[in-house]
Parts: structure tokens; sequence; C-alpha cells
């Protein structure tokens, strides 16, 4: 597990953490069931306190990334895979609804939505 923080950044250093972690299990660098680093040895790689490690976590658990054993460690986690595409999904369908209405105030037809979708979708 790859993770770089950044003191000058005005990002929290948890978030920097809780941010590259999602990152690399949604790019498929991290898979369920990968071990992450204890609290205390992800602190003392990056030279940070466990306290903030253990917040990033914290949060990684919560949203459902990471899940933790006790005795066992703590572990990429099935479903951080599956909620975030919902919550893709569920952008996209704000999205849609969006131009959806846009297109309705504007006379455009369902077919005519369609084809640009269509159009759009297959661009590369």
């Amino acid at each position: 597990m790859d993770i770089i923080i950044s003191n000058s950044s005005g990002t929290p250093i948890y978030e920097q953490i809780t941010a590259q972690v999602k990152a690399q299990v949604i790019d498929g660098t991290l898979r369920p069931g990968d071990p992450i680093p204890s609290m205390r040895a992800l602190a003392k790689a990056l030279h940070i306190s466990v306290i903030t490690v253990q917040r990033a976590y914290e949060d990684l658990q919560r949203d459902g990334f990471i899940q933790t054993s006790v005795g066992k460690g703590s572990f990429i986690s099935s479903s951080g895979t599956e909620l975030w595409q919902e919550e893709q999904q569920r952008i996209t369908e704000e999205y849609l609804a969006k131009a959806v209405e846009s297109a309705r105030r504007c006379g455009v037809g369902l077919e005519k939505l369609q084809e640009l979708m269509k159009m759009f979708y297959e661009e590369e």
C-alpha cells in the first residue's frame, strides 16, 4: 500500500490517507482480502501520529472499504468497491435527472436525448 502525504496540502492528513486507500481499492491496486498495515506500522512509516491513522482507518471502516478483526489486523473489504459503485450510480442518476429536465424545457424529445446519450457514451 503506497501512501504519500503532503504536510503543505490544505487537506488533513487523515483525509489524504483515506482518499488514497479508496483510490487504490477502486483502481484495483488493493483487492478484497488484502491486508493493510497496522495503525502503528503506517504511522511509523509516514512519520505521523497513530491517532491520525486511527481516524483514517475509522473513516475507511465506516465507509466499508476496510474491515478489522481483533488479533488478525485490517483488510480490504469486498463491499468497498460495491459502495463506491453505488455512489457513482447515484451521482450519475442525479446528472441524468438534470439532463432530462433540461431537455424537456428545451423541447428535446426522448429519441433525440437517447441518441445524444448514446453518442456521449460511445465517445472515447
